[in-house]
């Protein structure tokens, strides 16, 4: 793997996570397609490209501000899945599975975020 972010373990859940998140809004109705499911999907992989951005050639700091973004961005999708739960686009299930990778997520950039001095 040539890239830095290729060997990081966030990185490499937040490309699951975009997968997951994929696949759960390939059932969404198609009403929803340029509502709910382009904006949780959008939120979902820029999760790992914010990653990727941040730690290539990037200072500490400039590294930092972008795992910020990642945060952020998986707190969007947090916030996207409650409302698909309110919906009813996905079941009890589906949200506490995806809500629990995604605090993991966030946990684990935090906690690798705070590692960069």
């Amino acid at each position: 793997m040539p890239f830095k972010f290729e060997k990081l373990q966030i990185w490499q859940l937040a490309i699951e996570m975009s997968s997951d998140i994929h696949e759960l809004t390939r059932a969404f109705p198609k009403e929803e397609l340029f509502i709910l499911t382009s904006q949780i999907k959008r939120a979902a992989d820029s999760i790992s490209l914010n990653i990727a951005e941040g730690s290539t050639g990037q200072s500490n700091p400039e590294q930092k501000k972008f795992l910020g973004y990642a945060q952020r961005s998986a707190i969007e999708v947090v916030s996207c899945l409650y409302i698909g739960k309110r919906r009813s686009l996905l079941s009890e299930e589906q949200f506490n599975n995806l809500y629990s990778a995604l605090d993991k997520l966030v946990a684990k950039i935090q906690k690798f975020k705070n590692s960069i001095i």
